[in-house]
């Protein structure tokens, strides 16, 4: 399961949705119904021993998720949910449709009264917004009924509102229609997403308040922009802008596509299915999207007359408008099925991994030659990392993978001898030139690919190591970047960037993580050594069998500086034993 907000479905073994909820995170949530029993309430154990499948959909938000539960609850009215009524809905705002309009807040959807937005899944913030414009644009609140024309002729009298500011009381004439639907026109313009001027405008204003020290004014101004800010984390999961659609969006990895198909009516999202379609021949990737187009529409039926897809594609559908969305909440519907098709092809390949580890190690293999534009699988791949302090006991490490596996038994290390001080590129220089003048001279298969950890500089040198031993032209190198995890590519100026999610780029990302680890491992044994060397060497007539007699024994170099003159005359004899305690200043 994701690390992502969404909603999570349970189905019993004739395929019925027996529960239906939500989740900031699903993997834990999913997680905790898969527990002992013991630890479960006893309707939860019951739920939890009637589920044989699951499914998920993924969503942007927390709030996103709550909408989308509710839907979902409405549609399947599984056995194990408390049901909802019609009635309990989420709250609307109301723009209504009279002279001189009011925006009010409701939970009942009625078209031909007004404009409507929302759903929120809070109350406080839509309620919080209502009270924003009246304060903002003076707009009246009351529900009395009236027009141009009956204020024309007859004024009403103006009630308490006005005479604290609150209200222009149009419903007295003392303030036209068009000035007042100035107000109103604006209050639209923040509730379709035209506020981003206005967030600025009330940032700067509370900087200046800040400034003047006047921190109740700016208080005021921050609570109104972080309103604007939170009335911009728009859901895409119920929206009045959109009324009946079938989206469908499909992502690729090599033969198989991973579909994702989201069906929304009356603008709201009630329903979502993942499908993998594997061809044995390679086709073009609009035909599979019109196949999983006609596999869903012989699962649920005739579709919309509007349909959305990820990408264009030539099939046409008799009555149906099929168009791929450029922007507004289509296109966000669009981008959310592409997400779930991304999950969905990430869960698949996870399972794959434990289930069917060769074949999926295979996948991975052939997404990396692709990427790299390689001839034949990076079967054998060897990475490269230099590791020191500031130039103190440099070392290199070089790891092996095999088929996808670390080939431990083919790790080596690497002491640099030839250069001197942190010198990163002179260093890998000389550890390609050792690694693979030995791999030569024994006759021994040399790498697909070579990873070298670092940028272009080391990648430079290296390929100049390479290309003096002439085999440059037989393996494939690249430099893979910490930074921005970019792979440099000899020769092409610009980086390769691979999908976050690629489990390619995880590979690569798996084998330069552990040579880092490996030659890291080997540079601090390397340093301990030699902080231990430099204390007992430096003892005149301790060479390095005495040294480590000394250490069989005592166990530390502090220990020896401690240790009694019939203990070391036991262990190195009097003649060294005098030597010690006199270098540690102490008496025989």
């Amino acid at each position: 399961m994701p690390n992502a907000p969404g909603v999570y479905r349970f189905l019993n073994a004739d395929g019925e949705v027996i529960y239906v909820g939500k989740a900031k995170s699903l993997k834990n949530r999913v997680a905790q119904y898969f527990v002992p029993q013991e630890r479960l309430t006893r309707k939860t154990a019951l739920m939890v021993s009637k589920i044989a499948d699951l499914q998920h959909t993924v969503v942007d938000s927390e709030a996103d998720a709550l909408l989308l539960e509710n839907n979902l609850i409405k549609q399947y009215k599984p056995r194990y949910n408390i049901l909802l009524k019609d009635s309990k809905t989420y709250p609307w705002i109301c723009v209504t449709d009279e002279d001189f309009p009011r925006i009010f807040l409701t939970r009942r959807f009625i078209k031909s009264y007004g404009t409507y937005f929302g759903p929120y899944s809070s109350v406080r913030h839509a309620r919080s917004l209502i009270e924003l414009f009246e304060n903002l644009f003076s707009l009246r609140d009351c529900r009395q009924k009236f027009t141009v024309e009956s204020v024309a002729a007859k004024p009403l009298r103006p009630c308490l509102n006005y005479h604290t500011g609150r209200c222009k009381a149009p419903c007295a004439g003392l303030i036209s229609r068009q000035e007042y639907n100035e107000g109103i026109s604006e209050a639209v313009r923040l509730l379709k997403g035209g506020g981003r001027e206005m967030i600025r405008r009330y940032t700067e204003k509370m900087l200046e308040a800040s400034g003047r020290l006047a921190f109740e004014e700016a208080e005021e101004y921050r609570k109104k922009t972080e309103l604007l800010k939170k009335h911009y984390d728009k859901s895409l999961i119920v929206s009045t802008d959109i009324s009946d659609a079938d989206v469908f969006s499909m992502i690729f990895d090599g033969f198989t596509g991973y579909g994702n198909y989201l069906r929304v009516r009356q603008g709201c999202i009630i329903q979502s299915m993942n499908l993998a379609l594997k061809m044995n021949i390679e086709e073009e990737q609009s035909s599979m999207l019109e196949m999983f187009i006609a596999e869903i529409s012989s699962k649920f039926g005739e579709l919309s007359r509007e349909v959305l897809v990820s990408f264009p594609i030539s099939m046409e559908l008799p009555g149906k408008e099929i168009h791929v969305p450029q922007r507004g909440e289509k296109a966000g519907l669009v981008e959310l099925s592409r997400k779930n098709a991304a999950a969905f092809k990430f869960d698949l390949m996870k399972q794959e991994e434990h289930v069917n580890p060769d074949e999926y190690h295979e996948k991975v293999m052939e997404q990396l030659r692709r990427a790299l534009g390689m001839e034949k699988l990076p079967r054998h791949i060897e990475c490269f990392d230099n590791s020191n302090i500031q130039g103190t006991n440099p070392v290199a490490s070089c790891v092996v993978f095999k088929d996808g596996k670390p080939s431990k038994k083919d790790y080596r290390h690497f002491n640099i001898k030839t250069v001197v001080g942190a010198n990163d590129f002179a260093s890998m220089e000389e550890v390609l030139t050792r690694r693979y003048s030995r791999l030569l001279r024994e006759g021994e298969e040399l790498p697909d690919l070579i990873v070298i950890d670092g940028g272009k500089g080391q990648l430079s040198f290296a390929c100049e190591a390479l290309a003096k031993l002439g085999i440059l032209e037989n393996v494939t190198v690249v430099g893979l970047a910490k930074r921005l995890e970019e792979i440099i590519v000899p020769g092409d100026p610009y980086p390769l960037f691979l999908d976050k999610n690629s489990s390619a780029l995880k590979l690569m990302m798996q084998i330069r993580d552990e040579a880092h680890r490996f030659g890291i491992t080997h540079h601090r044994n390397r340093r301990s050594k030699t902080q231990i060397e430099s204390r007992l060497r430096d003892i005149p007539g301790v060479g390095e069998k005495t040294e480590e007699a000394l250490l069989r024994r005592f166990g530390s170099a502090q220990r020896v500086s401690k240790a009694t003159y019939e203990d070391l005359s036991a262990t190195v004899g009097k003649s060294i034993a005098g030597k010690i305690l006199r270098f540690y200043g102490r008496e025989i």
